[in-house]
């Protein structure tokens, strides 16, 4: 994440948010009802499916009148509470999150297991929880309004592994649990080839003395098959879950705002991501970019447009994530952002950190303080080493697929990462203000490696920035070979400060560094004991993530510190926001395995545009620097 504007005047000129409007931006007026309800029927499910499966669950008096019923009668009862305590149990996590689909498919579950407690299994306590649960669903129904997902392909096959293999370890357990009444004396690979013939419909090699318990195993099993395939196909076949895409006709309008407001904010740029969905304000004056990850909806540094105009794009936001019972989350919002997100949507925030924003007009070599990165650069310029400032738009199309190419084998990764401080594209025609600047060594200075061979490339790092307004651009892309000598990173930064003024380039925004304040104010004099033990477990993160060394490359240029937060509904759904955080940036992964992927497709307005990193994978450079 990265960058902030100072704050507009007129954030300080909104007036208080109506309390209805707060009222309205709340999730819900019973928040406890559906995770008390969720869990209910949780356990309801799992009593229906021990009643079940398990004979010494019963009551003894169930024995008696099983003689006075006919067969069929009882083994349906038996089959039906299975399915009726397994759609339960599945059931129970679509009711935490409010969905209204689950609610009716639990209203419609809860009467006939409640019956076949009563009056099958005369488990009159069950029965009674059952009705009971009933009530306060239909009393509280309204707590139940959000849509259902729209599922990909993939989570239809994730379900089939799921409850296939759920529905496969049940079956064995009820296969298991009439051992007085096999023939013979089944082994366990005899057991698991006809639970899984079971499934399917068809009878297997295991064989029973009575009837009643041949069937009721049967149909069992072959109800457990039924319902693994009736919820993967009803995923498999509804609408696909629809991919988060910037339409050409919202693209063109984010861009309109950003002409206008584009320099509050150094990450509205990266709103442009081609993978990020859209609201507007009903106004049209301000919007919001985001993408949902495992149920969080989340959004990317301050909304976009007229500060003014930002309480109805986050109401807009807010009444979205409530609809579809997504929670909502803001990663690197600036100050102002986050003090009307609290102020509008009752939200909570955390300062995550700081985004290293250096003034052009203000920065120098000279002086005791840059005498480091003085050296680093005229050492790396001895060895040959030159660099070029460029905006995109100056660049032929074989020098954009050159550079697009070179980024590509310094990834250092198969999986392109980025979603809050990168653009994912190079070169397009549509981001003309984006400036290049590549450093170049030159082939009588090379020292006989690889890069000396006659047909290797003098191009050896690049860094891709995004316009900020008018007048300052933002760090996007920081990608060098290897090989490599250390210190061109600190080149190529010190290149676009110097010729920045000349572009007329007046604030520049580096890398953002994760929790630069407590390393900061660790290390002084004085401080604390809980201060020092928490700077300590952020170096210790920092021998695999690159907390401490980044905020110290950042700091060798003098820059002024803007602090960066995350805002979040409550302290519980921070781990789950955490995760989706994860997700969007790619360092967790849950698509297909990379043998099953589709290579990545090139952009049509750049030979072979290739997404670019975010700063986690920026951080590369100036740890081998």
């Amino acid at each position: 994440m990265n960058k902030s504007a100072p704050p507009h005047p007129a954030a300080t000129s909104l007036p208080p948010a109506p309390r209805a409007l707060r009222d309205r931006a709340t999730p819900a007026s019973q928040p406890r009802v559906p995770t008390l309800a969720a869990y209910a029927c949780l356990l309801i499910g799992l009593i229906d499916l021990a009643a079940a499966v398990f004979p010494g669950f019963r009551h003894n008096r169930v024995r008696l009148l099983a003689g006075h019923l006919p067969g069929g009668t009882t083994t349906a009862a038996a089959v039906g509470s299975l399915m009726v305590g397994v759609l339960l149990v599945l059931l129970a996590h679509g009711l935490r999150r409010r969905k209204r689909r689950a609610w009716q498919a639990v209203v419609a579950l809860l009467p006939v297991g409640g019956l076949l407690h009563l009056l099958r299994w005369h488990t009159t306590a069950a029965g009674v929880v059952s009705f009971a649960l009933l009530l306060v669903m239909l009393l509280y129904r309204r707590e139940f309004y959000a849509l259902s997902d729209l599922r990909t392909r993939r989570r239809a096959l994730l379900n089939f592994v799921a409850v296939g293999g759920g529905s496969l370890m049940l079956g064995l357990l009820i296969t298991n649990v009439h051992p007085e009444y096999e023939a013979g004396s089944p082994s366990l690979e005899e057991r698991l080839l006809h639970t899984v013939y079971g499934l399917f419909g068809v009878e297997g090699p295991v064989h029973y003395t009575s009837e009643r318990v041949g069937d009721l195993v049967g149909y069992s099993l072959g109800a457990l098959g039924l319902i693994t395939l009736l919820t993967t196909s009803y995923l498999f076949l509804r609408p696909g879950k629809p991919r988060a895409e910037l339409s050409a006709g919202d693209e063109a309008r984010v861009r309109e705002l950003l002409e206008r407001h584009g320099a509050r904010d150094s990450l509205g740029y990266f709103a442009l991501r081609r993978d990020k969905s859209v609201l507007f304000s009903p106004t049209g004056k301000a919007a919001i970019a985001y993408r949902v990850e495992s149920g969080v909806m989340l959004a990317s540094g301050d909304p976009i447009g007229d500060v003014e105009a930002w309480p109805g794009a986050i109401k807009a936001f807010m009444d979205e994530a409530r609809r579809q019972a997504w929670v909502p989350a803001v990663i690197g919002c600036g100050e102002t952002g986050g003090e009307v997100w609290m102020r509008e949507a009752g939200l909570d925030a955390l300062e995550l950190g700081d985004e290293a924003v250096v003034h052009t007009a203000d920065f120098s070599l000279s002086g005791r303080a840059m005498r480091n990165v003085r050296q680093m650069v005229k050492r790396v310029e001895r060895n040959g080493y030159s660099c070029k400032v460029r905006r995109v738009c100056d660049l032929d199309d074989a020098e954009r697929a050159r550079i697009t190419d070179a980024a590509a084998r310094w990834r250092g990764t198969d999986i392109e990462r980025g979603f809050s401080t990168a653009l994912g594209r190079f070169g397009d025609a549509e981001d003309t203000g984006c400036v290049v600047v590549t450093a170049h060594q030159s082939p009588e200075s090379d020292a006989g490696g690889a890069a000396g061979t006659p047909d290797a490339d003098d191009l050896k790092a690049v860094l891709h920035f995004v316009p900020w307004g008018p007048e300052g651009i933002s760090l996007e892309l920081m990608r060098r070979d290897r090989a490599a000598d250390p210190g061109l990173n600190e080149l190529l930064i010190v290149a676009v400060l110097q010729a920045a003024p000349a572009l007329g380039i007046r604030r520049v925004s580096l890398n953002f560094a994760m929790f630069r304040s407590a390393l900061a104010r660790g290390e002084r004099l004085g401080a604390g004991p809980v201060l020092r033990a928490w700077r300590w477990l952020l170096v210790l993160l920092s021998r695999w993530f690159q907390i401490e060394s980044l905020y110290k490359f950042n700091a060798k240029f003098q820059p002024e510190w803007v602090p960066r937060f995350l805002v979040f509904p409550h302290t519980r759904d921070l781990p789950r926001i955490g995760l989706a955080v994860m997700q969007a940036e790619a360092f967790i992964t849950l698509g297909r395995p990379k043998w099953l992927r589709k290579p990545p497709q090139q952009a049509p307005a750049a030979a072979g545009a290739n997404p670019s990193a975010p700063r986690a994978e920026r951080v590369a450079g100036p740890k081998d620097s």
